[in-house]
């Protein structure tokens, strides 16, 4: 998918993904308190969704987990690429994503499945997929021992899901949700592209001089990478904050 690059640089931790963690976290201590209560109003169960249209369940079963292991690692593999995918894109669009990887995630699941369904597995793999995508030459370890490039990884994933999904054993995962997020996460992507890649706001000429960069627009280019990401500039606009960059050191 052309277009994108990674930015370099130390990735902060996101508000997004921060609140996202501790919101599962809560809602897990929630579980503890009362499980059947719980489970019986916002798991995600296809008879309540079709049957009673409680449509809120295709949203509120990515903050149940099935144990503190299960939390756990979808926690830590929101935390490792998340925190770098809400960078690149910004809280807004990352949130967007988010959710529409782990709805999406539902859909397929209760089309394919009537068991009941918890975790924000669905939506981890929608991101997974972003993250290979967008940044196919980094390395991620598999298992955490063996070096392999994101488009790879994903890759391996998303055919280990796909077999294990029409598989006859059943191991409790919910195969189909983590296939349904890395499709709809794909397919967001895709319908998306040549919109990221339009300028955001008013276009600016770049230039002849650094002198003639005022501050006003560096604050508008630095407000427009906190609301869209530092993929949202445009090619001026990141010319425009290099010279600025000069700018300041000739200022020194």
């Amino acid at each position: 998918m052309n277009g994108y690059y990674p930015f370099r640089g130390r990735q902060r931790f996101g508000n997004s993904v921060k609140w996202l963690i501790i919101s599962c976290g809560l809602v897990f201590i929630l579980q503890l308190i009362s499980p059947n209560l719980m489970l019986r109003f916002f798991a995600l169960t296809r008879s309540d969704v079709v049957g009673r249209l409680w449509l809120w369940q295709l949203v509120t079963y990515i903050f149940l987990h099935g144990g503190f292991m299960h939390l756990f690692f979808n926690m830590f593999v929101l935390w490792m690429f998340g925190r770098v995918l809400e960078q690149f894109w910004g809280t807004k669009e990352f949130l967007k994503f988010f959710f529409i990887s782990g709805i999406g995630a539902g859909i397929t699941c209760i089309t394919f499945s009537s068991y009941p369904t918890i975790g924000a597995s669905g939506a981890i793999y929608g991101l997974l997929a972003a993250y290979g995508i967008i940044f196919p030459e980094q390395y991620v370890y598999l298992y955490f021992f063996f070096p392999i490039k994101s488009k790879y990884f994903v890759a391996l994933f998303a055919v280990l899901e796909f077999f294990a999904s029409f598989s006859s054993s059943r191991d409790g995962i919910a195969h189909f949700a983590h296939l349904g997020g890395m499709v709809f996460g794909v397919a967001y992507l895709l319908i998306k592209r040549k919109v990221s890649r339009k300028r955001v706001g008013r276009v600016i000429q770049f230039p002849k001089q650094v002198e003639d960069i005022s501050d006003e627009e560096i604050d508008r280019i630095l407000d427009k990478i906190s609301h869209h990401g530092i993929g949202s500039l445009t090619k001026e606009e990141q010319r425009a904050l290099y010279y600025f960059g000069k700018k300041l050191k000739r200022r020194r």
